[in-house]
């Protein structure tokens, strides 16, 4: 399947080194105007070949919008297609990879489900796809906008350099002003980091929170469509993502109930909705939004590729040693920030739609 969403829907195609990434949106609401400034801004924010901290490829990811938006830049409730051209793709950095199964790539996995595969830059499991993704999260977060509702994502660790539990005040003291700019020193840490990694021909994995807020009470069903599974089920589709947790999370298997439950404070006035004192629950509880923040975190491991040789084995399975070769991001999770952000507003667009 190529296609996410129920009501608001994305169908993406292309392949790394094809002519060109692209999408189809359909369901998006006719009547908004689009500020493009601000829409190649947020997708400038996972574009390669930015700085030593992620793949040397260079792409300019402009979004060419070939319907669905008029000429002064009014959606029309058509479907709204695009395309992203590929220009800096090196094939031939592939031609070894053709016959040799990667370690921790699905190059095997393809074989296995398709019987082929394209082996230049990964095709179809290349990472390059996000680009689909954060082109249409960007009309999404603009839409979602203007029914006020934000959503903000932050690289929160890279391998042993953490932001800490990021989300800890919101759920002791979830009316506490919250900024999401993560300490400088803790940053230029995690950079340094990052760049030893490269430097030693290594990779690291990496962690990405997510804030949203104005988000409803009432979202989501109780059921097969909770809001947490459908944004694990999004989250869990970016390539590298190998964890997922909302609120609490996995802290909740050793907590006490007494001390995690999130009571509900009075409320200020008839009708007025309901909040609570704490935010253990992430806001969610029962698989539907509570109205108080929702936050998540997405947990990535580290780039499979690595600038040093790897043992593998062909594709008639005999013993060989690959050679580093190829452009490639030391730590996912540095651009992976953007694409969090992008697919967490592609599930909630689609819940309200």
């Amino acid at each position: 399947m190529n296609t996410f969403g129920k009501n608001l829907t994305l169908t993406t195609f292309g392949e790394s080194h094809g002519p060109a990434m692209g999408g189809i949106i359909d369901g998006f609401p006719a009547g908004y105007k689009i500020n493009f400034e601000r829409l190649l801004a947020e997708v400038a924010k996972r574009r390669p070949g930015q700085s030593v901290l992620v793949t040397a490829r260079k792409e300019t990811d402009t979004p060419e919008f070939l319907s669905g938006i008029s000429p002064d830049g009014i959606t029309l409730g058509t479907p709204i297609g695009f395309i992203v051209r590929n220009a800096d793709h090196h094939s031939s950095d592939y031609d070894e990879m053709a016959k040799a199964y990667r370690p921790s790539h699905a190059d095997y996995t393809y074989i296995a489900r398709y019987g082929l595969r394209d082996h230049r830059g990964g095709g179809r499991q290349s990472a390059r796809e996000t680009v689909n993704w954060v082109v249409a999260g960007a009309l999404a977060l603009q839409w979602l906008e203007s029914k006020g509702i934000s959503i903000e994502a932050v690289l929160s660790q890279v391998g042993p350099i953490t932001a800490g539990d990021l989300f800890d005040g919101l759920m002791t003291e979830p009316e506490k002003p919250f900024c999401l700019e993560v300490n400088p020193d803790l940053r230029l840490a995690m950079e340094e980091f990052v760049k030893e990694t490269k430097k030693a021909g290594d990779s690291v994995g990496g962690k990405v929170s997510c804030l949203i807020t104005g988000l409803p009470a009432g979202i989501g069903s109780p059921v097969a469509d909770k809001l947490h599974s459908r944004l694990a089920a999004a989250m869990m589709s970016i390539n590298a993502a190998k964890g997922f947790e909302y609120g609490m999370g996995f802290r909740a298997s050793s907590a006490m109930g007494s001390k995690v439950n999130d009571p509900f404070l009075p409320s200020s006035a008839p009708g007025e909705p309901l909040k609570t004192a704490t935010n253990f629950s992430g806001g969610i509880q029962g698989g539907i939004s509570n109205g108080m923040p929702v936050f998540f975190s997405v947990a990535f491991k580290p780039t499979p590729t690595l600038m040093i040789p790897q043992d593998t084995v062909d594709t008639q399975g005999n013993h060989i040693t690959l050679n580093p070769a190829g452009r490639h991001d030391p730590c996912v999770a540095v651009r992976a920030v953007p694409v969090v952000k992008a697919m967490a507003a592609l599930v909630v667009a689609d819940f309200l739609v």
